[in-house]
């Protein structure tokens, strides 16, 4: 029998004369992996936080079984900005000890991409005061990981973690036997971890079985039986049920409900985008030309990020951009936005980036901008535009878009500066659209934003007749509203992946497998000496001198991917020319010089990995 950690009874909790949580009753046991949904403002976060024993509840208790162990990664760390990553995480242990730990090894490799935690300037040592937001999450959510609570509470788990870490996340969270209640806007990383859901709506919490999935059908279904919420959000479950139905009916791996009765509540519901209908409207709006992107370089200062890209961003396509931090997702939108902002004056380094002339852009940053506190929320949206074409017949006024967005009459008067992070993140989406634009530029649109308003967009963005390109970590986003996929994997290339994220985690996933396999080849060179523990051969450089190895190591590898590419070309011109006996000689030499030179620097890049 399951041993109950923690148990919620008749709990009342009011902000002014709200009730965020009336009288609510729950329960938390051994094994328990809990997902907390619901709008912002309605009382996830403060709920999470009276079970971490952060908060008070104004009346009824909360008690926890006796010695329990509670782990809690809230949206602001209590990290010590003097101390160092090693003594935050990994409690100052010497490297020998902790790299014989597979736990601590998977932990550090999963959150930071490797044990040398590449992206932090000196590793471990790195001082914790200077780092981003991002980095110190990632931080107190590793250090949280090496402990062994009984119960964990995650608010936001996965807020800056890219996809590749999102889903070693949820393969960890997977294995552990400890209690788990999470509040997330990801939908994919629900479905993953949680076999229950808690739903908060006015005042009260709603308890489903399975992840997200088995919880949109059982809502589905109830809103059907009991007819207790309007029309609106009932036409929106449904939608975004025949999308789950249709096309992923893998997500949900618990058939607990009537799957016939879902199938009955959906059999009227068309796609949720009818594709070719758009596309004539993108077309009639944009004309043939949106973007043409011929050679171009992209840089961010000193560094390469894109080289030689030729790409195309046709009308009506809606393209979903994946990628390592730092592979140049952002610096590519930015540089096509750059060459629009200023009619095609402004170009990359090297390399042409044509604008269609009927363009009008809309580009959604990572940054809000700041407006007003002053202004109220009606009267920003209406600075743009007082009424909005959303295509196919569909015209909304700035309050009905309002509405849409979760603005109801009473909070469209409310001035900007009392918003939330995630209510101006609405709005600063709401004046994108107001504005009619063609092509939509969305980086990571689902930061901030609760689960029904993420349904709102997507409902929107699906009859949406334009082009799009968004950048996200929300797997679940990306592939509700992209038809075509590609990624930057940090080799300056970009790729269509045909089968989407999964595609992309393959590659991924392969790439660390060949950097391993090459960190063990060098360790076995002969004359390498091994360390305390046995594993790699102790630094033979230090200092400076490290440093420089590394870049010089760094340099002979983008040396390699360029010959390797070469000689990829080479091969495919050799199969063109097969009947061409001249031809094909040429080429072979050519073959052979390039062999030759990678061989070389194989050689020198094996030399320096015995000294690092």
């Amino acid at each position: 029998m399951a041993v109950n950690l923690a148990t919620i009874e008749s709990v009342t909790k009011v902000y002014g004369t709200r009730a965020l949580l009336d009288g609510v009753s729950l329960g938390v046991s051994e094994g328990d992996r809990i997902g907390v949904v619901g709008r912002n403002g309605d009382g996830k976060t403060t709920l999470i936080r009276m079970l971490a024993k952060l908060e008070e509840p104004d009346s009824g208790r909360i008690t926890w079984s006796g010695g329990l162990q509670l782990a809690v990664l809230t949206q602001h760390d209590s990290l010590d900005p003097t101390a160092t990553i090693r003594h935050e995480v990994i409690a100052d242990r010497a490297d020998h000890e902790w790299l014989g730990d597979a736990r601590i090894r998977d932990i550090v490799e999963g959150l930071f991409g490797g044990l040398d935690l590449p992206g932090f300037p000196d590793g471990l040592d790195t001082v914790i005061g200077p780092l981003s937001g991002g980095e110190r999450r990632r931080i107190a959510l590793a250090k949280l990981l090496l402990s062994s609570p009984d119960l964990i509470v995650l608010d936001e788990p996965t807020n800056h973690l890219d996809v590749e870490g999102i889903a070693w996340l949820a393969r960890h969270l997977q294995s552990r036997r400890s209690g788990l209640v999470c509040v997330t806007h990801d939908r994919w990383f629900l479905d993953q971890v949680c076999t229950r859901m808690w739903d908060v709506q006015h005042g009260s919490v709603h308890e489903y079985e399975g992840g997200y999935s088995d919880y949109v059908f059982a809502r589905a279904e109830r809103s059907r039986i009991e007819a207790v919420e309007e029309q609106k959000r009932q036409n929106l479950a449904r939608k975004e049920l025949a999308w789950l139905r249709r096309g992923a009916p893998a997500r949900t791996s618990k058939p607990r409900y009537r799957i016939e009765a879902a199938n009955a509540l959906i059999a009227d519901v068309p796609d949720p985008r009818d594709k070719s209908e758009l596309m004539k409207f993108a077309n009639a709006r944009l004309g043939r030309t949106v973007f043409d992107l011929e050679g171009v370089t992209v840089k961010a200062g000193p560094k390469l990020l894109l080289e030689n890209l030729t790409w195309q961003l046709g009308p009506g396509d809606r393209i979903g951009l994946l990628g390592v931090n730092g592979a140049g997702k952002t610096s590519l939108l930015r540089a096509m936005r750059d060459a629009y902002a200023s009619e095609g004056d402004v170009q990359p380094t090297s390399g042409v980036i044509k604008v269609g002339k009927t363009v009008r852009l809309a580009y959604l940053s990572q940054e809000v901008a700041e407006l007003d506190p002053a202004t109220r929320v009606l009267q920003a949206v209406e600075q743009v535009r007082s009424r909005v074409d959303l295509g196919k017949g569909r015209e909304m006024s700035a309050g009905q878009l309002c509405e849409q967005f979760g603005f109801g009459k009473d909070k469209q008067w409310t001035p900007v500066g009392d918003l939330s992070g995630g209510e101006r993140r609405r709005l600063q989406l709401l004046r994108l659209l107001m504005d009619e634009p063609n092509v939509l530029f969305l980086d990571e649109p689902t930061n901030d934003l609760d689960i029904e308003t993420l349904n709102q967009l997507e409902d929107l963005l699906d009859g949406w007749p334009g082009s799009m390109v968004v950048i996200s970590h929300d797997r679940f986003f990306i592939e509700r509203t992209t038809d075509v996929t590609y990624a930057l994997l940090g080799d300056r290339r970009m790729r269509m992946l045909p089968n989407g994220v999964d595609e992309y985690l393959e590659r991924r996933t392969a790439m660390a497998a060949a950097a391993a396999a090459a960190a063990s080849a060098a360790a076995a060179v002969p004359g390498a000496a091994p360390t305390a523990g046995g594993e790699a051969g102790a630094p033979a450089l230090s200092g400076g001198d490290l440093r420089a190895a590394k870049k010089e190591m760094q340099k002979l590898e983008r040396q390699i991917a360029k010959l390797d590419e070469q000689e990829s070309k080479l091969h495919t011109q050799l199969a063109e020319h097969a009947a061409d006996f001249s031809k094909v000689a040429e080429l072979d030499g050519r073959l052979r010089a390039v062999r030759d030179e990678k061989e070389e620097l194989e050689m020198s890049w094996l030399e320096l990995a015995e000294q690092v």
